[in-house]
């Protein structure tokens, strides 16, 4: 999660250098940056962090923890789509994009791939590319496949703890 203090105070150096010493403490492994977007205040930031990021290290870019709302909101999952759009043709390099926090919904999970569609095109549509974070969608689905197998949705409870 990047530093949103150093950050929102103009210490993108700092933010840098700690996604930096990261990604090199990771090695071959891939890089996922949170950035925590519901902390800062602004598509602009949002912007800007998206950038910082991709551009010192990260492999993915992840909207929040899904601790600080709001998160995954469509603006924001946008603002970060077009930064990585613009990212890749600036540089070729690929980054994946996870938005996590606020897609508790089936509705609300295709209103993001609609966006990744749109945005990024048919080929960020894999799990190498996009994923969404979001653990109360799993059970969303799972009632939305159970009311297509058999008429009827079924209790919340069925499937996973809440």
């Amino acid at each position: 999660v990047i530093d949103r203090g150093a950050f929102l105070a103009g210490d993108h150096a700092r933010v840098a250098a700690e996604i930096e010493a990261i990604k090199e403490a990771c090695g071959a492994a891939h890089l996922k940056v949170i950035l925590e977007t519901g902390e800062l205040v602004t598509y602009d930031n949002v912007r800007r962090a998206s950038f910082l990021a991709m551009r010192h290290g990260a492999d993915f870019i992840k909207t929040s923890t899904g601790k600080v709302q709001p998160a995954a909101t469509a603006p924001v999952v946008l603002v970060m789509l077009e930064a990585i759009r613009d990212y890749v043709d600036e540089t070729g390099r690929v980054v994946g994009m996870k938005p996590a926090g606020g897609v508790r919904t089936a509705k609300g999970a295709l209103q993001m791939l609609v966006l990744v569609k749109e945005t990024l095109g048919d080929e960020w549509l894999t799990p190498e590319r996009f994923r969404i974070g979001a653990s109360s969608l799993l059970n969303e689905l799972l009632m939305q496949l159970a009311k297509l197998r058999t008429g009827s949705y079924p209790s919340p409870d069925a499937f996973t703890p809440a």
